[in-house]
């Protein structure tokens, strides 16, 4: 497995992380658990280190089920990255984030309880909670890094006057944000300013929940991606008709469009982690020849003629999510 180091004072992880929402249910419909830990289990023995998680994944399942998967290994084989803050209730939805430095440190103590270890490698709000000075929750995870509690502080959909301002108090090692040849709005302001500072980038969502993997067909009951603008009606025909289009390059490439789209976010820079949310040992083996796939220049000319920059239809989430993320489409 290939290495890559996040930013300039973040750790050295595998070339591909794995985000591992969709292993519980209530994300993208009901999902396998026999299946998810081997799954983890599968990453772990090719080499991926990096796993990517949020304590409000399944409302604390995701976490559990992290902690089942990876009992009895060794600690130091795998780094936990874990977003904070996000705020949910019965029935579900999304009721803002809760950045407070007590807050902080409470949702902390819950996931190392969860997760059943001593410290989280990376920690990091999940969204900009507006209530709450970015310095004053940066702060706070600095104090549970010079407790122990954490190694590393992150950022989530944040814009770049907010990375700047977080990375004052406490080097950042990343930004976890979306990135695609769907989602590209990072280019316009944000990857430059990280660049700048020293701070990797975790690209979540490189084939866009699924709809640019070559495999998409429709949601069915009980997964989200039937609510968001790009999954829906026309914007998911004019959609899919692009990923036909990326089909034809991966195909006179000798690939398949997922790993086509996921070599394309490997390519865009050796401080860029693709995170893959495959949920199943069959998704994990398709991805993960992505890293050995070289793109020439022609190679990228055809991925930008079948998919131009700006052509997708819909945007990445609903409008009051959009409204909680610091970069658009």
């Amino acid at each position: 497995m290939q290495k890559r180091t996040l930013g300039t004072t973040g750790p050295a992880v595998s070339a591909l992380g794995l985000g591992t929402m969709a292993m519980s249910s209530g994300a993208y419909g009901i999902a396998d658990r026999r299946e998810a830990i081997a799954t983890v289990h599968a990453a772990l023995e090719r080499g991926v280190t990096l796993l990517d998680t949020g304590d409000h994944y399944g409302t604390g399942h995701n976490e559990m089920l992290l902690a089942e998967a990876l009992r009895g290994r060794n600690r130091d084989d795998y780094l936990l990255s874990v977003k904070f803050g996000a705020l949910t209730g019965p029935g579900g939805g999304f009721h803002g984030q809760d950045s407070r430095p007590a807050a902080v440190k409470n949702f902390l103590v819950h996931s190392l309880t969860r997760l059943g270890v001593e410290h989280i490698d990376i920690y990091r709000p999940a969204r900009l909670d507006p209530a709450v000075p970015i310095e004053d929750t940066i702060g706070a995870i600095h104090e549970m890094i010079e407790a122990g509690y954490v190694r590393y502080a992150g950022l989530s959909e944040v814009g770049a006057e907010t990375i700047r301002r977080a990375h004052a108090v406490h080097p950042i090692a990343d930004l976890q944000i979306e990135y695609s040849l769907v989602s590209r709005g990072v280019e316009a302001e944000v990857l430059g300013t990280v660049r700048e500072l020293g701070i990797g980038i975790t690209a979540y969502g490189v084939l866009s929940r699924g709809l640019i993997s070559g495999h998409w067909t429709a949601a069915g009951p009980g997964d989200h991606r039937g609510r968001m603008p790009r999954f829906s009606g026309e914007n998911a025909r004019h959609n899919l008709a692009l990923v036909e289009e990326l089909r034809r390059v991966a195909e006179a490439k000798g690939c398949t469009v997922a790993q086509l789209a996921i070599a394309w976010v490997a390519g865009r820079g050796d401080d860029i982690v693709p995170l893959v949310g495959a949920r199943t040992r069959d998704r994990l083996a398709e991805a993960l020849p992505a890293l050995d796939l070289t793109l020439t220049a022609d190679d990228r000319a055809a991925i930008e003629r079948a998919v131009p920059k700006g052509s997708a239809r819909g945007d990445r989430y609903p409008a009051a999510l959009m409204a909680s993320v610091g970069v658009g489409n």
